[in-house]
């Protein structure tokens, strides 16, 4: 990944649907992430930063914690199962500042570890929990990774597409 650029709104925005209000955003988020790897992407009326998983807890404290930014709410925290990589979506939003964004990363399927990120947003304790059960994803400095959906004991990971479904008649 490069440092940021200048600028991460296209020169043709036509392709985006950004309001007014991510426009301001994307002006603002190189400035307010200098000092982090990252990529900059817009998906249709959202910005998309891409980090490595060792920044994940820099980038959402600089995230919540800038004044401007303000990102005091986690919508979301989603896995993705890519079969090679697991995605780990951050889906932001600022209550104050009414902006969102979407922080991915992207963990190896063979040892999916990152750093929680529920010292920084409550909410974060049972996306992190449920992303455990369903995933294996281990999200370090957590503090409780008991099961949330499935129960104790549980062998496996159901929402990994390796997960062994059994064909069964309901009648």
């Amino acid at each position: 990944m490069a440092k940021v650029p200048n600028s991460i709104i296209p020169e043709d925005l036509s392709s985006t649907r950004l309001d007014e209000r991510g426009k301001a955003l994307a002006a603002l988020l190189p400035s307010a992430l200098q000092d982090v790897d990252a990529k900059f992407e817009i998906a249709l009326d959202e910005i998309v930063v891409i980090v490595d998983p060792s920044v994940i807890s820099q980038v959402c404290k600089i995230a919540k914690d800038h004044l401007e930014l303000d990102f005091d709410y986690l919508r979301c925290l989603s896995v993705v199962d890519y079969v090679e990589n697991l995605e780990v979506n951050y889906h932001l939003m600022s209550l104050s500042k009414i902006h969102k964004m979407v922080v991915k990363t992207n963990l190896a399927s063979s040892d999916p570890k990152i750093s929680t990120v529920s010292d920084i947003w409550l909410t974060a304790n049972w996306f992190e929990r449920e992303g455990h059960d369903l995933f294996g994803v281990v999200f370090d400095g957590h503090p409780d990774l008991s099961p949330l959906l499935l129960y104790e004991g549980f062998e496996g990971h159901p929402g990994l597409k390796s997960f062994p479904f059994h064909d069964y008649n309901e009648w």
